[in-house]
């Protein structure tokens, strides 16, 4: 038999640090581990225990209730979320409910493309938003989640025509009508493909509101904004530079363009000064030599005494028969960037566009709207814009204008549908006048009526509105919201035009102004997407009926959550135009995520093979697994996703459900109505109540009613990741790991019911609690165990949330801490020393007065959690001052 004996600095306040005697190792009780990691103390083999078998009742699908009997599976089953979602929907959980509450919560879907296939940003902003929705309905808010999708004009008439093209059909054989007429079939049959992908995610929307940007409804309202913002002069036509697509022939918008790093060349050429001699020339550096046929000027910085000699003087345009331009000065001109001379090409260069607009220089445009030359361009008119480049420089070497070419690395606008390289191109298009609406979304933040999260991106969205540009809505498609404008046939001057709700009504006021036989023709455009976009937090309640039922009781809405990325594009033009139409912004708030990301950082791409399909991690790691990690993230930042979060997060479903079982198992039968009557009995709702329950149980009720307090306040603030760390360390650490095997000294070695009992109503009310704080996170999992409890009617999804401030003992808090630093550092002794995992062991504390006796009251769970021999475990007190020991008698370990 040898001795060991360890002395401890135990107080009724805190846990201190432990030193062995015997050895001259330092066992110190800090913090906890990081949270991406399980937090387990050394783990030893428990006792065999045997417990009554049990059946368990479980969620199945059923149109009127929720469960049935069956035996709670070894772990839970991925393919019953279908089956719980399909019987929310069926009950109207979904829908919004006054019975608890007349202050609504309403949260406008961003409508993803009906050509779309669930990729891991639609799983963000699903987690996101549901988690909103859920959390609000359980708090008795009425809750509206408005779902629908776009239009998505682009996308949508490209896909259509590719599958002719397979049926060997082009567009411009059908006409305008059929071909529409072909891609309303095409939306029909597959565009409620991303809505059932969406549904897989969780998302728990009022799916009788779901709207389309193109219904009956909303199209009268995308009219009614045009017509609106037109009689007061905020829209207007006019030839200006915009992004033009040549495949596609037509505008589009910045958001659809993408950019890119890609190696290129930078073309060094003469410019020869009119009036001077052979040799006297400015060499400029371009990218695209292709333009300077739209050369209007040549410039350089003021302040560039190489050049300030020529300032005021002409230069000629190589290859223009001697076509001059004046050579200015300006301060934007980078004098490192080739040799500081520029060749100003406003129709082709949006830089050189507002030099010019600021200058009052002319505009060339030398590009045909399929990407060939014009007659300006002279002998390469009809040419490619690339064929001419190869063939521009060959002739400019010959002619001895060419002084060299390197390479460069350019950043390339290349358009998101199809790939195909974006010209600037002067274009006679519609525009909206953004500055005067721009001025009222800048007093909304000012002013405090509109809360951006996180606030950071206020800045970003102050700088965006302060320098905005006239917003380009015009598109040149068949598919769409077809611009409310009429012209009349013969009159040259489309400047003499018709605004109006319908033909109709364009065609009587065609008649009042031009008499009964005149004619007319609509213009041939769309709107682009993003207009009707705009308009979607209050033309899918009503809007422009403001009288509406939807429109009265849910407008304005509480919450707008979107990527960051389209904070301008989208954002900003709801709060514009939301200010403009209603006289109000359209949300409370502003949630703005991150992009997601490989594990690597990387942006998700075909080209790198690093994407993540979440429909293939759903079958794999559930949904409540991909949408906790998912949650994690930090508000406004990007999220680095991995497998091995995912695995992590699947393990912790796994944990979950098996605390279930052990909950569920360890309750009483459910016949017997005495026993669960005495269960139900327990309150813990005011300070007497759990001041009279033993040590640990007061301990896990006062935690638990902190996190109850810590992770609403947080939920409230929409800091969803701190809620979810929070909820993953108490169920873990203290509920799983300690509280749960501490029962077990009730449930299995006592033979008094009443103690066994307390432990029951503990065990239930604490898991209770936390399926509601996690049912937000993790709907699936958690409703199937919730239906899984005896006595239970009610769907969680539409129980109360949790109360606050309900009572912490933070001195019971205390003591069990010292009774965790105390079961620690018998099992770090144990290790230390090799004792056999089953080896129960005597030992004997002696502590300060005031810690044996709250200590010794809980000897049975220390015994089973330390492996103490029961009969041989002593505690005694310790004279004032001394600190607190344990010898341990270890027989047998070392012979």
């Amino acid at each position: 038999m040898k001795m060991m004996t360890i002395q401890l600095g135990l107080s009724a306040t805190a846990p201190c640090f432990l030193s062995s005697s015997s050895s001259a190792h330092t066992y110190r009780l800090g913090s906890t581990l990081l949270f991406s990691k399980r937090r387990r103390s050394v783990s030893f083999p428990r006792r065999s225990l045997i417990m009554p078998t049990r059946f368990f009742s479980v969620a199945a699908a059923s149109e009127g209730n929720a469960s049935t009997s069956r035996e709670l599976a070894k772990s839970f089953d991925f393919s019953s979320e279908e089956r719980i979602y399909n019987w929310w929907e069926s009950q109207g959980f979904f829908r919004p409910s006054f019975d608890r509450g007349n202050d609504p919560f309403v949260i406008p879907m961003p409508p993803p493309n009906v050509t779309g296939s669930l990729h891991m940003g639609h799983a963000m902003f699903v987690t996101l938003e549901d988690i909103m929705a859920r959390y609000s309905r359980m708090k008795g808010r009425p809750t509206l989640w408005l779902p629908g999708t776009d239009h998505a004009g682009i996308a949508t008439q490209l896909v259509v025509e590719k599958m002719l093209a397979s049926e060997g059909i082009k567009r411009t054989e059908l006409g305008r009508d059929e071909f529409n007429k072909r891609v309303w079939e095409w939306k029909e049959k597959y565009g409620g493909t991303i809505i059932k992908q969406i549904k897989r995610l969780g998302a728990s929307c009022d799916w009788t509101r779901e709207h389309f940007t193109l219904d009956e409804q909303l199209s009268r309202a995308v009219i009614e904004a045009f017509i609106r913002l037109h009689d007061k002069g905020l829209i207007y036509q006019g030839s200006y530079l915009v992004n033009w697509s040549p495949n596609l022939q037509t505008a589009v918008s910045d958001l659809e363009v993408e950019y890119s790093e890609e190696p290129g060349t930078l073309y060094y050429i003469k410019y020869r000064v009119a009036g001077g001699s052979r040799n006297d020339f400015l060499t400029i550096a371009t990218t695209r030599p292709e333009t300077l046929f739209a050369d209007v000027a040549v410039a350089v910085h003021p302040k560039d005494d190489r050049y300030s000699k020529y300032i005021g003087r002409m230069a000629i345009v190589p290859m223009t028969y001697g076509r001059h331009v004046p050579i200015i000065s300006d301060r934007h001109v980078d004098k490192d960037f080739g040799t500081g001379v520029l060749k100003i090409s406003p129709g082709h260069d949006h830089s050189d566009y507002f030099l010019a607009r600021k200058l009052g220089l002319p505009i060339l445009n030398v590009m045909n709207k399929d990407g060939t030359l014009n007659k300006v361009a002279g002998l390469y008119c009809g040419l490619d814009r690339f064929e001419v480049r190869k063939k521009l420089w060959s002739d400019l070497e010959e002619t001895g204008l060419a002084v060299k070419k390197e390479p460069y690395t350019l950043r390339v606008p290349r358009s998101q549908r199809g790939g195909e390289i974006i010209e600037p191109l002067v274009s006679k298009q519609w525009f909206v006048n953004m500055e005067p609406l721009a001025e009222k979304a800048l007093r909304a933040v000012e002013e405090g009526k509109l809360t951006i999260i996180p606030e950071r991106l206020e800045k970003i969205y102050n700088h965006w509105l302060s320098n905005i540009k006239d917003w380009c809505i015009s598109r040149q498609l068949w598919w769409g919201h077809r611009i409310p404008v009429w012209y009349v046939v013969g009159k040259k001057c489309e400047d003499d035009y018709i605004v109006a709700k319908h033909a109709d009504e364009a065609l009587e006021k065609a008649r009042e102004k031009y008499g009964k036989d005149v004619e007319i023709y609509q213009d041939p455009d769309v709107l682009d997407t993003w207009f009707s976009s705009a308009l979607w937090p209050f033309s899918t309640l009503g809007w422009p009926d403001t009288s509406s039922e939807d429109f009265k009781r849910f407008y304005p809405t509480t919450m707008l959550e979107t990527g960051h990325d389209i904070l301008f594009f989208w954002v900003a033009r709801m709060v514009m135009m939301g200010i403009e139409f209603t006289g109000t912004v359209p949300f409370s708030f502003v949630y703005l995520h991150g992009l997601i990301r490989d594990s690597q950082g990387r942006k998700m791409s075909k080209t790198l093979g690093n994407v993540i399909d979440p429909l293939d991690t759903i079958k794999e790691y559930g949904t409540d697994a991909l949408r906790f990690t998912l949650a994690l993230g930090t508000v406004g930042q990007d999220l680095n996703l991995s497998p091995e979060r995912l695995t992590a997060n699947k393990a912790f479903t796994n944990k979950l459900w098996n605390a279930g079982k052990f909950v569920l198992q360890n309750l009483p039968d459910h016949a017997d109505s005495s026993a669960w009557e005495t269960v139900l009995a327990y309150r813990f709702d005011d300070e007497d109540s759990i001041l009279k329950l033993p040590l640990p149980e007061c301990w896990v009720i006062s935690k638990l009613h902190l996190l109850i307090d810590v992770a609403t306040a947080s939920y409230d603030k929409f800091y969803f990741g701190e809620v979810g760390r929070e909820i993953y360390d108490f169920f873990w650490s203290d509920f799983a790991d300690w509280y749960i095997e501490a029962s077990k000294a009730r449930l299995y070695q006592s033979n008094v019911n009443s103690v066994a009992s307390v432990a029951q109503a503990v065990l239930l009310y604490v898991f209770e609690n936390v399926l509601k704080l996690l049912h937000p996170f993790m709907p699936f999992v958690t409703e199937e165990l919730w239906q899984a409890v005896p006595k239970r009617k009610e769907a969680l999804i539409v129980s109360s949330w949790p109360q606050i401030l309900l009572p912490q003992h933070t001195s019971s808090i205390k003591k069990f801490e010292n009774f965790q630093a105390l079961t620690k550092a018998i099992r770090n002794a144990r290790a230390e020393y090799s004792v056999e995992p089953a080896k129960r062991i005597s030992a004997s504390i002696v502590a300060s007065k005031e810690v044996t006796q709250y200590i010794s009251k809980e000897k049975e769970v220390l015994a089973l959690l330390s492996r103490l021999d029961l009969q041989n475990v002593h505690f005694a007190n310790s004279p004032p001052g001394m600190l607190a020991s344990i010898s341990f008698f270890f027989f047998n370990v070392f012979s």
